[in-house]
């Protein structure tokens, strides 16, 4: 691989790389994989600016697991993320601030029990809705086989070529 004039691609959050020319070679599809992979990272964290009401992109995630987990504490949360506690914690007053949170009596030392309100169903019920249709469009003119080589594709990309492992704070919904 080699780097073309001094041309820098600028990104939404600031950070900045040169702009690489792919060479024919099986590395430079890695490497295209991987700019495609950091840009949607960027975008779905750095331009998640969800309807006035709706969880953000991080608290979906949360929303989902305690869906998934009723009675969870944030520290079980903390650990399939892969988070520090104090990033659930700050995603978690949040959410228990809108009101789709409860946080059960507990000893502090452990956590809470946590559980959905009824209107936190009904925001993960919406933002589901939401984001699904937001995929929909973007695959509308892919024909079912390439929507389901993609499907495949992810998730072995996201397995790590490991089918029998569901990774970290795996989340269908998040």
């Amino acid at each position: 691989m080699r780097v073309v004039e001094a041309r820098v691609v600028g990104y939404s959050c600031g950070v900045q790389h040169n702009e690489v020319e792919p060479e024919e070679t099986p590395a430079s599809g890695v490497v295209a994989v991987h700019d495609e992979l950091v840009r949607l990272v960027r975008q779905l964290v750095a331009d998640d600016r969800p309807p006035v009401g709706s969880p953000t992109f991080a608290q979906h995630s949360l929303l989902s697991f305690v869906a998934r987990n009723p009675g969870c504490r944030a520290t079980q949360i903390s650990d399939a993320f892969g988070v520090h506690r104090s990033t659930v914690s700050r995603q978690l007053r949040g959410c228990i601030d809108e009101g789709w949170v409860h946080a059960e009596p507990g000893p502090l030392r452990s956590g809470h029990p946590l559980s959905l309100t009824d209107g936190g169903v009904a925001v993960l019920a919406g933002a589901d809705a939401r984001r699904v249709e937001e995929v929909r469009d973007r695959v509308a003119t892919w024909s079912d086989s390439e929507i389901a080589a993609f499907a495949r594709h992810l998730r072995k990309f996201r397995q790590g070529g490991d089918t029998d492992h569901d990774s970290i704070g795996d989340d269908t919904r998040a």
